[in-house]
């Protein structure tokens, strides 16, 4: 491996791409399209970075199926990063297994992260949780991928509402990222932890409302409450979670009994609330009543739905306390799934969106034509190359984990 090829490779690794380019830009041997693939993709050029990554693994070719597995890593991550979700993981695997079976156990390990981070990404935390190996103190990884792994940590106790784990992680983290010497890393780290210090929530009891940290949340689903999860489309109770994600109208009808709480609703207004309907027919009061029963049989551990002479009223057992757990926001509430997705900075497809929402992708665009027109998203590009994204804001910067390994490595 010549001098400016191992200097491109150690400018990469340290976060530096322009230095990188300096050395290798005018070149096209294969090893120089795959640092100059991999320097555009950390300046943020993924479309540029993508071709380049592919004409180098076309050039290196099967006699060299380490540098190809590692060109197809590379694409992966410059996948993720762009948040190209439909990107075939299997590609990634059998990459992987090339890897794991030359001994080149870094970027093999890398690969592992990178799909861990797009189950993460799409919401399967139980399969992230399962392929995440175990790292203590006696591992010998680089501190780039001691990052990773502990952001992956990190990211899968925010998830599961448990602070605590998640600051530990981000302790380890940032530690970590200060070994490394890699600013881009630092501001990743930064970025998870500013989460954890902003509101998550807002709780609502009778009227008043207060916004909450995630730290609250977690506290809040561990009394004796029984909450109603605007969130995460769900109740809860003592430990017991009923999901209604797939049961829109029940939880609406849920939510607006607890708002109520300790008062009942009226019929009319469980109609208007549930179906849309400005006035109440028998058509509607008949339905009404089926999905009534329905919410019964659902709460029937946790709590009653009683008819009154006027409506219906929330019963909750062993509990005095009915509290509903709202989006932080009240504006942005009815595309809050959308907004979070794009809230991480970096640019999605509505195709990428529609997969990790579990949504049709024309739901998808309905939402983010709203939020365009409310100012809340911005896009770019044409057609199928188009990418939404929330405005930048001033003294942030978007930033890409793609620690790139040195040659030999």
């Amino acid at each position: 491996m010549d001098s400016l090829i191992t200097a491109a490779a150690r400018a990469l690794a340290a976060g530096d791409p322009l230095g990188a380019l300096k050395r290798v830009a005018l070149r096209d041997d294969p090893p120089a399209l795959a640092l100059r693939g991999i320097a555009m993709a950390q300046l943020g050029d993924f479309a540029r970075a993508r071709t380049l990554v592919r004409s180098a693994a076309r050039a290196f070719g099967s006699k060299e199926p380490v540098s190809r597995a590692r060109c197809i890593v590379a694409e992966a991550e410059i996948a993720l990063s762009s948040r190209d979700l439909g990107w075939p993981p299997k590609a990634l695997d059998t990459a992987r297994a090339t890897l794991e079976a030359h001994g080149d156990r870094v970027n093999a390990a890398h690969a592992r992260y990178l799909a861990i981070r797009r189950l993460l990404l799409i919401g399967r935390l139980d399969d992230a949780e399962r392929l995440l190996p175990d790292l203590d103190a006696r591992s010998v990884v680089p501190p780039a991928l001691k990052v990773v792994h502990e952001l992956v940590v990190a990211g899968i106790a925010i998830r599961r509402i448990r602070t605590k784990a998640a600051r530990t992680a981000l302790a380890r983290a940032q530690r970590a990222a200060r070994e490394a010497r890699i600013p881009a890393l630092t501001a990743e780290v930064e970025h998870a932890t500013r989460v954890l210090d902003t509101p998550a929530a807002r709780r609502r009891v009778n009227g008043n409302e207060r916004l909450l940290l995630l730290e609250d949340v977690e506290t809040l689903l561990a009394s004796k409450a029984f909450v109603v999860d605007a969130c995460r489309h769900m109740v809860s109770h003592a430990g017991q979670a009923i999901p209604l994600a797939t049961r829109p109208v029940l939880f609406s009808l849920a939510r607006a009994l607890a708002e109520a709480w300790p008062g009942d609703v009226s019929r009319d207004a469980l109609v208007a609330r549930a179906f849309g309907a400005r006035s109440a027919d028998e058509s509607h009061r008949a339905r009404l009543r089926v999905e009534i029963g329905r919410l019964r049989s659902k709460l029937r551990p946790v709590a009653g739905v009683n008819a009154t002479n006027d409506g219906f009223v929330l019963e909750p057992r062993r509990t005095r306390e009915v509290v509903v757990l709202a989006r932080p926001s009240e504006i942005d509430e009815e595309h809050a799934a959308v907004l979070a997705f794009l809230a991480d900075g970096e640019s999605w497809s509505s195709s990428a969106l529609a997969l990790a929402l579990s949504a049709s992708q024309r739901t998808v665009q309905r939402a983010l034509d709203s939020l365009a027109a409310a100012s809340k998203v911005q896009s770019f590009g044409r057609g199928r190359a188009r990418r939404w994204t929330t405005p930048p804001v001033p003294g942030f910067t978007t930033t890409l984990l793609l620690p790139a390994p040195l040659p030999g490595d």
